[in-house]
């Protein structure tokens, strides 16, 4: 069964170095939500995610993440952290990638699930098979994942992250190697995963327009706070003015588009980067 309520920060502040990062955070997320975490370079985005991972301790504040303490639940939490390089040259597979998100924290290779009486090798062949299928990738999942392409390639990193069936899925800037049918694809696949697997997901971004059709709620982080709503509470003129601290407007173009405009420069985190 799924969690409910999967994540809730009040009043969380985190530092690093010794420089407060955040302060007076607070926001829940409930399981099967799609969320979007937004904001300029150095605002805090990867931070959320490493404090929720309890790598970041709280200064202050309370956080819940699955029930207990951050760090606590972590068997129950997939994580693609940001900027997950592998070199072409590399002759793994995506299936040996996969089936590492299983037996990756263990000493030894896993036996071969052909081996008579090998019932635990042979569930979890049928995990992995599950698992690519629900992301689409097993189409490619044999080949060496240097030869895949790059949404592949994602498709395949998504999949070792959903192997041990989490509650909740992490993803930090996976879109940014991506064009733009790419993200518009990964983002489908994340809100079918989260509607019927129930899983939420926490995804940092800095461009939300390819993915905004498909968001339940954004967390906005600038000038050391933080705002979490519907997307269209939060990517407002009257609310990121609230945040900045200074006039921001939210304009909309032809094409559907958001675009932030404002002092300071505002970020480019609503322009086309791929136009």
């Amino acid at each position: 069964m799924r969690a409910e309520q999967v994540l809730r920060l009040e009043r969380a502040a985190a530092a690093l170095g010794g420089r407060t990062i955040w302060s007076d955070v607070s926001l829940t997320v409930d399981g099967g939500r799609f969320v979007a975490v937004l904001g300029p370079n150095g605002a805090g985005k990867s931070t959320l995610l490493r404090t929720i991972l309890g790598l970041v301790p709280l200064t202050a504040g309370d956080a819940t993440v699955l029930g207990a303490p951050p760090g606590a639940r972590n068997d129950m939490i997939g994580y693609l952290p940001q900027r997950r390089e592998l070199d072409p040259a590399v002759r793994v597979r995506g299936v040996d990638l996969v089936r590492l998100g299983l037996d990756g924290g263990r000493w030894g290779v896993p036996l071969p699930a052909w081996l008579p009486g090998n019932r635990t090798g042979r569930a979890a062949a049928r995990r992995v098979t599950d698992v690519l299928e629900l992301v689409d990738a097993a189409a490619y999942a044999r080949r060496p994942i240097g030869e895949l392409s790059g949404g592949e390639r994602q498709r395949v990193l998504i999949a070792q992250a959903l192997v041990r069936e989490p509650e909740l899925l992490m993803l930090d800037e996976p879109l940014d190697s991506l064009d733009l049918p790419g993200q518009r694809s990964v983002a489908a696949l994340l809100q079918r995963i989260c509607r019927t697997r129930g899983v939420a997901v926490v995804l940092v971004t800095h461009d939300v327009n390819p993915i905004l059709p498909y968001l339940d709620q954004v967390v906005y982080f600038a000038s050391g706070r933080a705002m979490a709503g519907a997307p269209e509470d939060v990517i407002a003129s009257g609310a990121l003015t609230g945040l900045y601290g200074v006039p921001i407007e939210v304009l909309r173009a032809s094409d559907g588009r958001l675009v932030v405009v404002g002092q300071p420069e505002a970020p480019h985190v609503h322009t086309p980067r791929h136009a």
